[in-house]
């Protein structure tokens, strides 16, 4: 898939600056699936879409930074959770829309991300996440980078919720079916086993 110069261009940002609770404190973003570490899978993916390849990362920069155009991380010590990557990858952004994108679903696919990049354009002055079922993904989202003051007023007044920041701005929603497959959250060492087999 090539840059298309139909839409307006967007940053990318990959999150990869969790604890990894999940996968016992691991660095999830360098775990390995399928042979390679789940962020050169979405590295790859997300590669042709933008000229603008951010990664948030608290730990490990060294190994993350051949992925990706810049690196940013949390201004706050003690892993504060998601909404603080996507203020930093806000503030970062060099194009007027911002890609959101956990690092633990390598099983997205350039159909998915095209379809994101399109729905946001409908609507360009509302967030847009992904949907399955009534279950919102705050994780897969695209943000006009107009609402950074707005992202930063609710941190500052104690929001931590990135889904239920953006539902207040007025998120539209892509709908995915239900089990879509390329939403598989990768995040357990079961589910990483479990996708093993599967091509990629």
């Amino acid at each position: 898939m090539t840059l298309n110069t139909q839409l307006s261009p967007c940053s990318i940002l990959l999150l990869a600056g969790g604890r990894g609770q999940r996968m016992g404190g691991q660095d999830k973003g360098l775990i390995e699936w399928q042979g390679e570490p789940l962020i050169a899978h979405l590295q790859r993916k997300t590669r042709p879409v933008s000229d603008d390849l951010i990664i948030s990362c608290n730990r490990n920069l060294e190994k993350y930074a051949p992925y990706a155009d810049r690196l940013v991380h949390d201004d706050e010590g003690g892993f504060p959770g998601p909404l603080a990557g996507i203020r930093a990858g806000l503030k970062a952004a060099r194009h007027e829309y911002l890609m959101v994108l956990p690092c633990d679903v390598p099983r997205i696919d350039a159909a998915l991300l095209h379809s994101m990049r399109e729905a946001a354009s409908q609507h360009p002055d509302k967030p847009m996440m992904l949907r399955h079922g009534e279950h919102w993904e705050p994780l897969l989202c695209i943000i006009p980078v107009a609402l950074s003051e707005a992202f930063e007023k609710a941190w500052q007044e104690g929001e931590r919720s990135p889904g239920r920041l953006m539902r207040k701005l007025g998120a539209i929603a892509l709908q995915c079916p239900d089990n879509d497959p390329r939403l598989a959250n990768l995040n357990t060492p079961e589910l990483l086993s479990a996708h093993n087999t599967e091509s990629d």
